[in-house]
């Protein structure tokens, strides 16, 4: 099985906005930290290990190994994103997403395990 170049593009892409907005603290971010429970700069060592994530998935293509070991990395994030909405009582509307970049993921970790 081939790993798509469209789905490591997305999540490559998606990873590394997030990453960014949370290293820049961009727009709604410093909010969006506090009502985790995090600190600015805890919420920047996130998005510090989702841009290294975004890094590692473009690079699996070609390093199985670097994509595989980053996309455990982007699920461990991402459970923990699963808890924090979970246990801050947030609707499905704010956990949906983190469900749905985990189960892309997952599929990624599929995939790549296939080649």
């Amino acid at each position: 099985m081939i790993l798509s170049a469209s789905l490591t593009c997305l999540l490559a892409s998606v990873f590394a906005l997030l990453g960014v907005a949370k290293v820049l603290a961009l727009g709604p971010m410093p909010g969006l930290a506090a009502h985790a429970g995090f600190t600015t700069a805890a919420y920047r060592v996130i998005g510090g290990l989702e841009l290294a994530g975004a890094v590692g998935v473009a690079l699996g293509p070609v390093v199985p190994l670097c994509g595989g070991l980053a996309g455990i990395g982007l699920l461990m994030l991402l459970a923990g994103a699963v808890t924090t909405h979970v246990r801050k009582g947030d609707g499905l509307a704010k956990l949906l997403p983190a469900v749905a970049c985990a189960a892309a993921v997952a599929w990624y970790l599929v995939l790549l395990a296939g080649t």
